[in-house]
């Protein structure tokens, strides 16, 4: 496979602490501005492409990365998280800002 596409995110949830909210708006802040008309241009089907999702969370075992490949549009994909990220806390509440990254990269079988 070859690599022909990477963006980078940032997701956050401000009040809940609901990691899987942060790491689904990073995917999404990274994908939202992308257009790859190669697919219709060359007559490639979504389904050839795999798509591997990175994320870097404080705590990435409380990110469900099943419910977040379910939410990907396109191509067969998958969705690992690692250490990484930043948690801010408010001083004057108390409450945690969850902040995660996302690397989103798109693979093609080498083309001729």
């Amino acid at each position: 496979m070859q690599r022909f596409i990477i963006e980078m995110g940032m997701g956050n949830d401000q009040y809940g602490m609901d990691y899987t909210k942060a790491a689904a708006r990073a995917i999404e802040d990274a994908i939202r501005h992308s257009s790859i008309p190669m697919f219709e241009t060359l007559g490639i089907s979504h389904d050839a492409m795999e798509v591997r999702v990175t994320l870097g969370a404080q705590e990435p075992d409380k990110i469900d990365t099943e419910a977040l490949v379910a939410k990907l549009p396109r191509g067969k994909a998958s969705v690992t998280a690692t250490h990484g990220g930043l948690n801010v806390v408010n001083p004057d509440t108390g409450n945690t800002l969850v902040i995660v990254q996302a690397a989103v990269e798109a693979f093609l079988p080498k083309q001729a």
